[in-house]
């Protein structure tokens, strides 16, 4: 069974407002992030349609982790985002975790992203470059709170198909250490 099999895709929700993201979203590991206007931006053990646990972490990811994270605790969650063409992802620093220095992994599957980075306050300039299928990016030490975000998605433009995603344009799967140890 495939992660997005046990875990189906959900479109999460904005905390104050409860509009839809753009992005639908799954997780594997023991721990999952989500989003809804009754509990807000968290962390949880369980699916929110489904109730059941995630489904772990595939052991690819983990030596991908082990090899480029810098970290000697291996992560608890992968947030799976799902792009349509259509998709964007606004500017916004990944600081639920508990421990900064546990760095953030991101790897980008399928059609390249237009991914914009700025600095640790929101009005820092910001600059803007391409992510394509098969680039990593680890976001640790001074760039772990970093404002981040995808402007775009460049349709058309993967050698890699997501025909077993319907409606997936761009996947990212994001890493990361959620507890101290």
């Amino acid at each position: 069974m495939t992660v997005l099999e046990a875990a189906p895709p959900f479109v999460p929700t904005m905390p104050r407002t409860g509009k839809p993201f753009s992005v639908r979203m799954s997780n594997c590991g023991s721990l999952g992030w989500v989003s809804d206007k009754a509990g807000g931006y968290r962390y949880q053990p369980t699916h929110p349609e489904t109730g059941e646990a995630w489904p772990p972490i595939p052991a690819i990811l983990l030596d991908l982790w082990s090899d480029v994270a810098s970290y000697p605790e291996l992560p608890e969650a992968c947030l799976v985002n799902i792009y349509s063409e259509q998709a964007k992802m606004g500017l916004h620093r990944d600081e639920d975790e508990e421990d900064f220095a546990a760095p953030v992994l991101s790897v980008s599957l399928g059609d390249t992203a237009r991914f914009r980075i700025g600095g640790t306050a929101r009005k820092d300039p910001t600059r803007s470059f391409d992510l394509e299928s098969g680039d990593v990016v680890v976001l640790g030490g001074e760039s772990r709170l970093v404002y981040h975000g995808v402007d775009r998605i460049k349709p058309g433009t993967a050698e890699l198909g997501l025909d077993c995603v319907p409606g997936a344009a761009r996947i990212n799967l994001t890493l990361r250490r959620v507890s101290t140890p």
